[in-house]
């Protein structure tokens, strides 16, 4: 059995970019390394990923919204995360139900119970073994992802639709991320502050190695000898 390891928070909290250098990072240590993401991570995923996110899609029903992720969820894990971890692989997803919790639990306001019992049906139940939850500066990390919203987009849709959300759906989001770290704190680690994207990796790098190591999927480094 592989590692599953989720990245977490707000847009603009730059979990995009630490889990792209992560991914790089344990390549390099020769381990085998399954990139995903959520919504999507699969040709049905995708599709649906385009319809939750994109400005343009309008009145959708928060209750159908979270159908959607769930049900792009667990196509990702029947079609890339299971295989996956069942071929040893460690698996690093940009998002997982964290993300349905904070957003759609506390942004939408649905609660958190009907998304907990959404993932043990849609999801069985599956967990990380370990969440790396960027809490960056809120304004900060709600002003880069609204910059980088409206460089990208173009006339065939974009994917600022959460991001066009008022700044009190943000803080429900913000806060439910909080409540999530405090009551699985043996799961989830939280990433404070703005600091260097490269000090930040080495955090994580660091941290990442040691649980690897403990889990049995990474040797333990060789001691030099003293002469």
């Amino acid at each position: 059995m592989g590692f599953f390891l989720t990245f977490e928070g707000l847009d603009g909290s730059g979990k995009s970019t630490q889990l792209r250098k992560l991914a790089t990072h344990l390549e390099a240590q020769g381990l085998a390394v399954t990139v995903t993401r959520q919504p999507g991570g699969t040709r049905i995923g995708d599709r649906i990923r385009a319809l939750l996110l994109d400005s343009k899609t309008e009145s959708l029903d928060p209750m159908t919204e979270l159908g959607l992720m769930f049900s792009a969820r667990a196509q990702c894990i029947a079609e890339v995360i299971a295989p996956a971890l069942h071929g040893g692989n460690i698996v690093l997803c940009d998002r997982f139900t964290d993300s349905s919790e904070a957003y759609q639990g506390g942004g939408r306001q649905l609660g958190s119970e009907i998304v907990l019992r959404m993932h043990r049906t849609m999801c069985g139940g599956l967990n990380p073994d370990l969440t790396l939850l960027l809490l960056a500066n809120f304004d900060q990390s709600l002003y880069r992802a609204r910059r980088r919203n409206d460089r990208t987009a173009s006339p065939e849709g974009d994917e600022a639709r959460f991001e066009r959300e008022d700044e009190l759906f943000h803080r429900r989001v913000y806060d439910k991320y909080r409540e999530i770290a405090a009551r699985d704190s043996a799961r989830v680690v939280v990433i404070e502050g703005d600091r260097p994207i490269d000090v930040v990796h080495q955090q994580i790098a660091a941290l990442v190695d040691q649980k690897l190591r403990s889990a049995g999927l990474l040797p333990h480094p060789t001691a030099t000898s003293v002469r």
